[in-house]
């Protein structure tokens, strides 16, 4: 199974902000420039994960966002969840959409099936805090790839 690039940018922005310790703020032009991505992709990342009471947006000049939960309630099975499309792994995983001759007696969705259950399942047992147990090492990473905190 392949993460979608908007889950992977939800994940990442997650990460950064777990490691800013207790209501640290940051904004998306800090976090792009850590991980040498697309501002306009985190723009859109950002607003969703607001919408979904992950992230708390703070306007004004000394605003920016910060997580609106503590790391060890953002379930990454859930997290993945929320930000994928779909979970179609083959065309037969889509009632709408399934040509194939052959669903009625394949036993490859149902062995795939069981496969992406086992992969969510596992992605259950994490938290955002198992995620990060290394925050300062991960800032030092972060410096380190931040042209402004290299200045």
């Amino acid at each position: 199974m392949k993460l979608t690039l908007y889950t992977d940018y939800s994940l990442r922005v997650l990460i950064y902000l777990a490691t800013k310790g207790d209501g640290g703020l940051a904004n998306i032009k800090e976090i792009a420039d850590s991980y040498q991505i697309s501002k306009n992709h985190l723009m859109k990342v950002t607003h969703e994960l607001g919408k979904m009471g992950i992230i708390e947006t703070i306007r004004g000049r000394n605003g920016g966002i910060k997580l609106a939960k503590t790391p060890m309630e953002i379930n990454i099975g859930a997290l993945v969840r929320q930000t994928e499309e779909d979970f179609h792994l083959v065309e037969c995983f889509s009632p709408e959409n399934n040509t194939c001759i052959i669903t009625p007696v394949c036993g490859l969705k149902h062995v795939l099936a069981k496969a992406l259950n086992a992969y969510l399942d596992v992605l259950d047992q994490y938290t955002l805090q198992d995620l990060v147990q290394r925050p300062a090492e991960y800032r030092l990473l972060f410096s380190l790839n931040n042209p402004k905190d290299r200045e």
